[in-house]
């Protein structure tokens, strides 16, 4: 009840910080001389790895295109205000950035629950929303309709799902699994729904689906009941935090078969949390892997480890490049800082390059594009599969 009172104040906030004087609503008056850029990110907070590394990754891209002589002559800024990982407070984030901040477009937030809170303030101010990693559909398409307003720059929750279901079938050889997901978690539940249709449908059998919520520290008993049901592997949907205590207490637990995930694990608390042998013949999906031998992948990886001192970027750096890039890119063709102009070059994005591949937008905002397997052995990350 608190969080739902919480978030409607913070709504309600932002509601009426928008509507100012509520004499009508002008469009942000946009520099003649810079485009301004909004950051909504986690950079404190249960998701603070995500957020900030995609700040690091969105500070190299921007960096790089004002190194070039910024887009048609005009540098860009980036205005970074913190959503601390609450809903709430991306929503109030959101709210800073457009009003205060006069930013021409936002990238951010990270995860799933705060994208979706910013949703409908992005689309009644006509301001472009880029998430660089928020993975649920609902955030770009929602009661059959493409949101105009809100993009991404990965690919969503059903193809981590579909992917790690094939995964578990045909590569793992794996029959019966349980699912054990956050239900507090939009992003994990999504991804649930989707492992379990393709596993089903391909033939497999799901022998167990059982719940934590964020915040949670004991799995041991709901691990119980999971090992007596007798799957071969357990797939966990979740975010890094609570995904390494399962880990470890499923090893130290006698369980020894196959774990998967998605995105969500992809930070290296997970290995401070799990420890390198617990995490041993785990695999997870992701964006890209700093294995891959693709030229434009080992650029970057170059490029963000002279920026950040030997600091090997993970997936979020990546994407936050990406997002970067792809922003970028669309104001050079809007021609300018006009927010709608570059809501409609988002959209019409087509084959452009950035680090994790070559992208086109979709009719639902969704990037085309591609993914990999991610195999974890001793600690370290082993890039398994590409999967275009």
């Amino acid at each position: 009840m608190f969080k739902i009172t919480k978030f409607a104040a913070a709504l309600s906030l932002a509601a009426a910080v928008l509507a100012g004087a509520a004499c009508g609503w002008q469009k942000p008056p946009q520099p003649t001389d810079e485009i301004r850029i909004g950051g909504n990110l986690e950079l404190t907070g249960g998701s603070s790895l995500f957020g900030q590394s995609i700040h690091k990754g969105l500070k190299l891209a921007f960096k790089e295109v004002n190194g070039k002589g910024g887009i048609n002559g005009r540098k860009v800024i980036l205005i970074v205000a913190d959503n601390k990982s609450e809903a709430p407070e991306a929503a109030n984030a959101t709210v800073k950035l457009i009003a205060q901040d006069k930013v021409s477009a936002i990238v951010g937030p990270a995860t799933s629950s705060p994208v979706l809170a910013c949703a409908s303030i992005v689309t009644e101010r006509k301001i472009p929303l880029l998430t660089p990693s928020g993975t649920n559909e609902n955030i770009t398409f929602l009661d059959g309709k493409t949101r105009d307003f809100l993009f991404r720059g990965c690919f969503i929750d059903p193809l981590q799902g579909e992917i790690m279901a094939k995964f578990a079938l045909n590569n793992l050889n794996l029959r019966k699994m349980a699912i054990y997901s956050d239900i507090s978690s939009d992003y994990a539940k999504k991804l649930a729904a989707a492992y379990r249709s393709e596993f089903e449908k391909k033939g497999g059998q799901i022998v167990a689906e059982e719940a934590y919520q964020q915040k949670d520290t004991d799995f041991r008993p709901v691990l119980t009941k999971i090992r007596a049901a007798g799957p071969e592997g357990i797939f966990v949907p979740g975010y890094y935090q609570e995904v390494g205590t399962i880990i470890k207490q499923a090893r130290e637990f006698g369980i020894t078969m196959p774990l998967l995930g998605s995105d969500g694990w992809d930070s290296p608390k997970i290995l401070e949390l799990a420890g390198a042998a617990a995490l041993n013949n785990t695999y997870f999906c992701d964006h890209y892997s700093v294995e891959d031998l693709d030229p434009n992948i080992q650029k970057f990886v170059k490029n963000y480890k002279a920026e950040y001192n030997g600091e090997t970027p993970d997936a979020f750096a990546a994407l936050g490049y990406d997002s970067g890039l792809i922003v970028a890119d669309a104001v050079r063709r809007a021609g300018g800082g006009d927010p709608e102009k570059i809501r409609d070059a988002l959209a019409a994005t087509k084959d452009l390059q950035v680090a994790t591949g070559k992208l086109t937008m979709d009719a639902r905002h969704n990037p085309i594009k591609g993914a990999v397997i991610i195999a974890m052995q001793d600690g370290k990350q082993v890039f398994k599969e590409k999967i275009n």
